[in-house]
């Protein structure tokens, strides 16, 4: 089946990728919606000029546009984007959200096409352990909940990162997935990239109990490890 998938650069999306290559489906692009505004309910916003980086690293074609995230209005841009690619489905990384998973269904309904969706309602710690057991690297870009500090901000989610925000679970009732937005990541490498993502500049931007780590440079690097796929 040939599909579009929903990318941000971010570790759900990115995982949602490596298991439809996994299961042997014909990715044929990346899509990405660029919010305009910070509070957009449906869109990644931190750093996601990145996204370019990610898809070229991954090696597929990347797609992507603009939207003002202003209500219903960023679903009819999505709905504008995926209707011009010529896909059999579209692959999101939605855990949790119904608002989210929702609207994709919808708009793929519309369209005619299929809705897959590999981490739908899977076990939240298991999808940090899969993230671990698969060496993918990521790191905290942005916070904005109870309980996180600046020290959480390009902070990498390792087993000892698991386990503060599992605490911060019990504590405070923070998605351990970040799935209601209390936390953004970024994908440095994973077992599909071709390349990694080198950060060479970046700065702290924080406002009261949230911030975001601002990355003002970037790159690509060569890697010699062999693809786990």
């Amino acid at each position: 089946m040939r599909v579009a998938v929903l990318v941000t650069g971010g570790k759900d999306s990115a995982l949602a990728l490596y298991y439809v290559l996994k299961e042997g489906y014909d990715v044929k692009y990346l899509a990405s919606m660029i919010p305009l505004r910070e509070d957009s309910w449906m869109f990644h916003y931190p750093n996601m000029w990145l996204v370019d980086l990610f898809a070229e690293a991954a090696g597929v074609p990347l797609v992507k546009a603009e939207t003002d995230a202003v209500g219903e209005k960023e679903v009819e841009d999505l709905k504008r984007l995926i209707s011009s690619l010529d896909v059999d489905g579209v692959v999101s990384g939605a855990v949790a959200s119904d608002y989210q998973k929702t609207r994709i269904e919808g708009i793929c309904k519309e369209i005619g096409i299929k809705c897959v969706a590999p981490l739908w309602h899977r076990d939240p710690l298991v999808i940090l352990n899969e993230i671990l057991e698969l060496k993918l690297d990521v790191i905290i870009t942005a916070v904005s909940a109870y309980g996180f500090d600046k020290a959480w901000l390009r902070r990498k989610i390792d087993e000892k990162a698991v386990k503060d925000l599992a605490k911060l679970n019990r504590l405070y009732g923070v998605s351990i997935v970040g799935e209601g937005g209390e936390y953004e990541t970024l994908v440095l490498d994973a077992p599909f990239l071709r390349k990694r993502i080198h950060i060479v500049n970046a700065e702290t931007v924080w406002k009261g109990q949230g911030g975001y780590l601002k990355i003002t440079k970037a790159e690509l690097q060569n890697k010699w490890r062999k693809s786990m796929l």
